[in-house]
């Protein structure tokens, strides 16, 4: 009955077919019952919105982090939405645990902000910042210890600390329906298409089209994605 109830509510909250593994007990499920309703309870208080938080989980700037149905937050998360538009999730988010979105690295230059699509699901130890502008297409799953980085350092004039120059910003793009391994570190300025593959552990700049996979310090193209016909 616990079982059925279960696939119920996650079908209700994701909006798409699921199914529960036979092999996961009724005492394992009735855990995670509890665990989920706690979370939910802190999401109805910190966000007022049906949103799942794990323990510890921080939020800066509030109104300004705007969220669909169905977001869920893990263990020790930092948000802030400190910026021209704040973080915006799709529906049905998730960000792992330990990670760290914030818009803003400086108050005397607020940044732009993060939107994230439908679907998106982050690993655990991300880390997104915000300055420039990051946009993550819908149905795009990402691995554990993903960094982005929407801005740079000035450091053209050499009688001036580098930390005094300023910030040069451009903004970070990744299309719809990508896979993005764990490490996987996007640098200002990339912009990657649609349907991408990144292997794990590639430091990625620069524009790539739709439908390859990517792989490299620095990334490059290893070859395109084709639809294989079976036999």
């Amino acid at each position: 009955m616990i079982k059925q109830l279960v696939v119920k509510l996650v079908r209700t909250f994701k909006n798409e077919d699921f199914t529960l593994d036979k092999k996961i007990s009724s005492l394992d499920l009735l855990y995670l019952c509890v665990r989920k309703f706690t979370e939910l309870a802190r999401g109805i208080i910190f966000l007022r919105r049906l949103a799942f938080l794990g323990k510890g989980v921080k939020l800066s700037s509030k109104k300004q982090i705007v969220s669909g149905r169905s977001l869920v937050i893990g263990d020790y998360t930092y948000l802030d939405g400190l910026g021209d538009t704040g973080i915006r999730f799709g529906n049905a988010c998730s960000v792992g645990r330990f990670s760290n979105l914030s818009v803003s690295g400086s108050f005397s230059d607020i940044g732009k902000g993060i939107e994230i699509g439908d679907n998106v699901g982050i690993g655990d130890y991300a880390h997104i910042g915000g300055a420039g502008g990051v946009h993550i297409g819908k149905d795009t799953i990402i691995g554990s210890f993903f960094s982005v980085h929407p801005e740079n350092h000035n450091i053209s004039d050499l009688d001036t600390l580098i930390r005094l120059q300023g910030v040069n910003r451009k903004g970070i793009s990744v299309g719809e329906n990508c896979w993005i391994g764990a490490k996987v570190t996007l640098l200002d300025g990339s912009v990657v298409g649609k349907g991408c593959v990144i292997a794990a552990g590639s430091v990625v700049r620069g524009n790539f089209p739709d439908n390859v996979i990517i792989g490299g310090v620095p990334a490059k193209i290893l070859k395109e994605r084709v639809t294989v016909n079976a036999e």
